[in-house]
């Protein structure tokens, strides 16, 4: 086996051996679990850095498989691995030093840390894993993992019901990905990922696409389950019921599975129009409810599940458009931003104190505002068009620009004030060219850098693909305009019954609590998951 090969998995090997500490000793010497566990993510961290240094000197780099047909253990090591093999490693450093203080004199201390390195080991497995029987073992072995943390506090119902809605998703994932594999194999002999992406293009190449059609659709449908998609997605919010860093793990890497699976699947994935659309569709309507949802949580912590709820739909948005650069643009940029989120929630109120001002002023008219929100819209597609990043020809890229422009409408509409000045107004659509530039330099950038990874952005020309990206612009461009009206308004009673109906997420959670109770009323543990 290749010796870059042997020093990846040494990696995940050393969290997997910190994890099989017996939980009596763990949690008899808690210090030195959280030093050990510290100790095996800072290696891997050393190990993610060093790895990529070698790929970035003799490219990337893969295994024969050490197995059968292309059934083993096999590593599979490109740009796309290398940037969420560290991404994962960074953050796991990170949480397990915060752990180290936030659970210090809990009983359990100890345990955690097994957990903890054992889910990160299965992580950085599965974005290693050279074939596609290896990476579903990492994938089922992250949900175990997963479901132990879960669980971290089983006597709490919150927790028991996240973790049972959790199981029964991710036990549907799973047959979908073993039935992608099943069906990859009885067409391609192989499951081994060089060969099996040679064969994926070979076969769109020769327009043999439809071989890939039932393949590909399982793997957009495993890859929104993992990612908590509509309707799918309650037990993500309810996992507050975890310690702190559970929580921003999850958001910050595990739940990232779901977008990668298709990234590393991409060259299946790519030539099916059904598959993408599943993913564009449901990925968008997830995007559009958790983004309504959110503004109206008092929690800190449920507003930011439900954002990434709605960050996790605009990924699978832009796997679906085939702005697979995008797609992993948002994973990194994400998950960076929402580590930090969960990490220094506890510092809200200090921060809410800080940022008080006695007289808030009131919101722009709504004319000014559709004004503004109208003229943001060529910002976006113009600097999109200096990056070659259009409708026809980049649309995943120019939705979510165009989406991002949309946050400065309030700066802008505040512009546009009876008394406004040429110099605020300016500064207010410099601020938006900026912005736009800003992304669409760092999605070129990024495509750039993954071009090797990642196929061609799949272009759109049928009048279904035009019309959902053209839908979901509109659909965004409303709810930014909702959320200035129902601010001037929020005293009428038909806002306040819409803002208690969005509090409660359109009650589809409940609905699916409901259903889970009447169908798995017993008690969860965590052996029993």
């Amino acid at each position: 086996m290749h010796p870059l090969a042997w020093w990846t998995l040494s990696a995940p090997a050393v969290l997997l051996a910190v994890s099989l500490t017996p939980a009596r000793l763990a949690n008899g010497h808690p210090r030195a679990m959280a030093t050990a566990g510290l100790s095996a993510g800072v290696l891997a961290l050393l190990v993610a850095l060093s790895v990529d240094a070698a790929l970035v000197i003799h490219g990337p780099f893969w295994t024969a498989v050490a197995g059968f047909a292309g059934v083993g253990v096999s590593i599979y090591f490109d740009a796309l691995s290398a940037a969420m093999f560290t991404l994962v490693a960074f953050i796991g450093v990170i949480v397990l030093l915060y752990s180290r203080n936030y659970l210090d004199g809990d009983r359990k201390q100890g345990s955690f840390f097994k957990r903890l390195s054992f889910t990160l080991a299965a992580v950085l497995t599965l974005i290693s894993a050279g074939n596609l029987a290896f990476l579903i073992v990492a994938w089922i072995a992250t949900s175990v993992g997963l479901n132990t943390l879960l669980l971290f506090y089983p006597e709490r119902p919150a927790a028991q019901l996240a973790a049972k809605k959790k199981f029964i998703a991710s036990r549907l994932g799973d047959l979908f990905l073993i039935g992608a594999a099943t069906s990859l194999w009885a067409s391609f002999g192989t499951l081994a990922f060089p060969e099996l992406f040679a064969a994926a293009r070979a076969a769109a190449a020769a327009g043999a696409a439809g071989t890939l059609a039932l393949p590909a659709l399982l793997i957009a449908l495993a890859a929104l389950l993992k990612s908590a998609q509509l309707p799918f997605h309650g037990w993500l919010v309810e996992v507050m019921e975890t310690p702190t860093p559970v929580s921003a793990l999850l958001h910050a890497g595990v739940i990232n599975a779901g977008g990668f699976l298709v990234l590393r699947l991409a060259d299946i994935v790519a030539p099916s129009e059904t598959a993408l659309h599943v993913l564009a569709l449901v990925g968008g309507a997830t995007a559009l409810f958790g983004s309504v949802v959110m503004l109206t949580q008092t929690s800190v912590k449920v507003a930011l599940a439900y954002s990434t709820i709605a960050q996790m739909g605009f990924m699978m948005l832009e796997c679906g458009l085939g702005a697979f650069a995008a797609a992993l643009l948002h994973i990194l940029a994400h998950s960076l931003y929402k580590a930090h989120a969960f990490l220094s929630s506890g510092s809200v109120i200090d921060l809410a104190r800080a940022s008080w001002t006695p007289s808030p002023g009131g919101q722009p008219h709504p004319a000014r505002f559709a004004l503004a929100l109208v003229a943001s819209m060529p910002v976006a597609f113009a600097v999109g068009g200096l990056f070659h990043a259009g409708v026809i020809d980049n649309p995943g890229a120019v939705t979510l620009g165009a989406i991002l422009v949309m946050s400065l409408v309030h700066l802008v509409a505040n512009a546009l004030d009876e008394r406004t000045k040429a110099y605020v107004l300016g500064r207010a659509i410099a601020m938006s060219v900026v912005v736009a530039t800003a992304f669409f330099t760092l999605h070129a950038g990024v495509e750039w850098l993954f071009a090797a990874s990642l196929p061609d952005v799949a272009q759109q020309h049928g009048r279904e693909d035009i019309a959902i990206v053209l839908v979901i612009i509109v659909s965004f461009g409303a709810v930014t305009f909702f959320q200035s009206v129902m601010a001037r308004h929020a005293r009428s009673p038909f806002w306040q019954a819409a803002y208690v109906h969005l509090s409660q997420g359109l009650y589809l959670n409940a609905l699916a609590n409901r259903a889970m109770l009447r169908v798995w009323p017993r008690r969860a543990s965590a052996s029993s998951l």
